[in-house]
């Protein structure tokens, strides 16, 4: 009956309809799972991001015999005076430039009607392709402007559902620190002495390699924000320190960062002096070549092995599915892949070579 062609194509009618079916309770079925992991996501990913930051001066402390409690309670106390400091010294400042940013964008705006009222008068100057241009940026300035103060309070929304999540950070760091060598032991209990080992081995790599990733990328950011802090100071550019900080927090994104980050200096510049904008893009251009080929190569090394054309397709990709998070995740999420792949590949490679 197995031959039957009316069996097998009730067969497929019956998995289709299987599929269909599944696709309708999808929602009610994986919602709340999704909703849950969404839940969980910011403090998991946040904790595991200081969980590699920290790390290192936990087992430092470690191999001073001190007790791992107390290793883990001086490391919070360290994290505790970083966001003191942040708070009492830079962010009054930060929020004090922002405030005046905001009150000159008006100013901003009237200013670029000005220039654009000036261009339409010189129609006979401008090229029709230009004018047009020009035309529709006009007709829908206020439009982008109202399109933005909606995104901004509907952010600013968001902000305080992030700042519960933020809550429970210290919670999910404290139990990592604490367990951390646990892990790997807890995962490969369940396997065979030979398969527990490569698992071993595995999870090693991808521990080394997202602390590789973490670890480098955030202290490459700083580094490159102290420069274009430095920078901004000599050129005496307004809100240099509220623009060198954004600019740290956009170079956490490989290769597009560092050209999102210069956008609002660029900006700045143009309303203050606009020699000023050719001052900004050559302290863009030296902070980059010290990122990368002083900074990078010494403190995140060859140990990502990532080619600049790998990186350029996995961002445009990213960025176009997922936004902003794809961007922020596509090239961690790569390396730990490609890690997996390496491993079962040199796995085989051994095998087979034992067996020849």
């Amino acid at each position: 009956m197995l031959e039957k062609k009316w069996f097998q194509v009730l067969i497929v009618t019956i998995l289709v309809f299987l599929l269909i079916l599944l696709v309708s309770f999808a929602d009610f079925v994986f919602g709340p799972i999704l909703a849950y992991l969404g839940a969980i996501a910011v403090p998991f990913v946040g904790a595991g991001v200081l969980y590699y930051i920290t790390r290192p001066v936990v087992r430092m402390l470690e191999t001073f015999k001190v007790p791992k409690i107390l290793s883990i309670f001086i490391v919070f106390l360290l994290l505790i005076a970083v966001g003191y400091f942040v708070s009492t010294y830079i962010a009054p400042i930060v929020e004090q430039q922002f405030a005046r940013i905001i009150d000159n964008v008006p100013l901003m705006i009237e200013s670029a009607e000005n220039v654009i009222l000036y261009w339409q008068q010189n129609q006979a100057l401008i090229p029709n392709q230009v004018e047009d241009m020009i035309q529709n940026f006009t007709s829908n300035l206020q439009q982008n402007v109202e399109g933005f103060s909606t995104f901004l309070f509907g952010f600013i929304a968001n902000v305080f559902n992030v700042i519960f999540s933020i809550v429970l950070i210290p919670f999910f760091l404290f139990f990592m620190l604490k367990d951390d060598r646990k892990f790997i032991p807890f995962i490969t209990q369940f396997f065979s002495k030979k398969k527990a080992e490569s698992l071993r081995r595995l999870l090693g790599e991808i521990s080394h390699t997202l602390a590789a990733f973490i670890q480098g990328q955030l202290i490459v950011s700083f580094f490159v924000g102290i420069a274009l802090f430095i920078g901004y100071l000599i050129i005496g550019l307004n809100f240099s320190l509220t623009l060198a900080i954004f600019g740290m927090i956009m170079n956490v994104i490989p290769f597009i960062g560092p050209f999102l980050s210069v956008i609002p200096a660029i900006i700045v510049a143009v309303f203050q002096d606009p020699i000023m904008v050719v001052y900004v893009i050559i302290i863009m251009v030296i902070a980059q070549q010290l990122e990368g080929n002083i900074i990078s190569p010494n403190i995140m090394g060859k140990a990502l092995s990532l080619h600049p054309l790998t990186i350029i397709t996995l961002i445009l990709g990213a960025g176009s599915l997922a936004g902003i998070l794809g961007l922020l995740f596509i090239i961690p999420t790569y390396a730990v892949i490609k890690t997996i792949i390496a491993h079962f590949y040199f796995e085989w490679k051994k095998n087979r070579k034992a067996e020849a």
